[in-house]
């Protein structure tokens, strides 16, 4: 991804392999600071998951294989390890898939395998975008929630990936970015990544989508954290209501994601993990409480949206629907 650091502009991952440790973007900090942290062991990893230092399915994925492949160069066990990685977030199924597909290499080079793994998701991610962007025409008018870009994807993204290669391919749209209360993923992430990307946008409260999904919005694309077999599907709360939203006003819903999200053990929605986070994350912002004391928050990350609200799936294989998922299973 295109990006200004202090330094210059550069085009560089969200996260990648150097050395004997793992440089990622704290995702944190964004974009009021740059910066770039180190991870030398599993444990580590572990803590820049769970506190979401990094972020974003496909990107948490990255991480977990690079985790495996930190606690294989330091000699930790890698059973133990694969336990405790799998435990900091558990609705992102690439997370699972990639310590799982890590578990698998025995005598090789499990840092090879990880960046083998990283590389993989970069060139799905770019499947992605060349499937997609013909949904993007010169005029269009897209409306994305949190954060599906490189920074989620490890480079070039999923549901910002068709953005990309329109824009790069000389269109013209403009794309609503909601906020994404309460980690505001969407304000603070996606709309620097189109920033950077010369994309034209604009940041909406959570609660004005659906006043532009009735006159002003020709699709919505959103990521995914987890696909079941029958094509629900988790991705950061909200994303559910802006579906059935869209269905409403009859505009087409598409959902980005590589095949790794796809978790087919799964017959339904109903069967995926929904993790629930700090009361903090709504009670405060940048630390300052704005609720009253003796006040309580919910703060569940993610929820499921029914497939029936979704138009197709945008993956490395083409625009999909539910019927399409059997060749996922072969």
């Amino acid at each position: 991804m295109l990006v200004r650091t202090p330094s210059g502009r550069k085009d560089i991952r969200a996260l990648w392999m150097e050395g004997r440790s793992v440089k990622m973007i704290d995702q944190r900090l964004l974009p009021g600071k740059f910066r770039l942290v180190s991870i030398k062991t599993h444990v580590e990893m572990a803590d820049a998951i769970r506190d979401m230092t990094v972020r974003g399915a496909p990107a948490i994925g990255a991480a977990g294989a690079y985790g495996m492949a930190l606690a294989r160069m330091n000699r930790a066990d890698t059973d133990k390890a694969a336990r405790l990685l799998k435990s900091t977030r558990p609705t992102a199924y690439d997370l699972f898939y990639a310590v799982d597909s890590m578990l698998r290499v025995k005598d090789g080079d499990m840092t090879e395998a990880a960046n083998e793994y990283a590389d993989g998701i970069v060139t799905k991610c770019r499947s992605i975008g060349e499937s997609g962007a013909r949904l993007i025409k010169n005029g269009s008018k897209v409306l994305t929630h949190c954060n599906a870009g490189a920074l989620a994807t490890v480079d070039f993204g999923t549901a910002l990936a068709p953005m990309r290669v329109a824009r790069r391919a000389g269109r013209r749209f403009f794309v609503y970015v909601d906020e994404t209360r309460p980690r505001l993923q969407g304000a603070k992430l996606t709309a620097w990544e189109l920033l950077n990307e010369g994309i034209d946008h604009a940041i909406i409260p959570d609660n004005a989508s659906g006043h532009y999904l009735r006159k002003d919005v020709d699709l919505v694309i959103v990521g995914a954290d987890r696909i079941a077999a029958n094509g629900d599907f988790a991705n950061k709360i909200g994303t559910y209501e802006k579906a059935v939203l869209a269905k409403e006003n009859g505009v087409p819903f598409y959902v980005a994601a590589p095949v790794s999200t796809f978790d087919l053990s799964l017959e339904n929605g109903n069967g995926i993990v929904i993790e629930e986070r700090s009361e903090d994350e709504v009670l405060k912002i940048d630390g300052v409480r704005i609720a009253p004391k003796g006040s309580h928050a919910l703060n569940p990350a993610f929820d499921v949206t029914s497939r029936k609200y979704v138009t197709g799936y945008v993956t490395e294989l083409g625009i999909m629907t539910p019927r399409d998922f059997r060749k996922l299973r072969r």
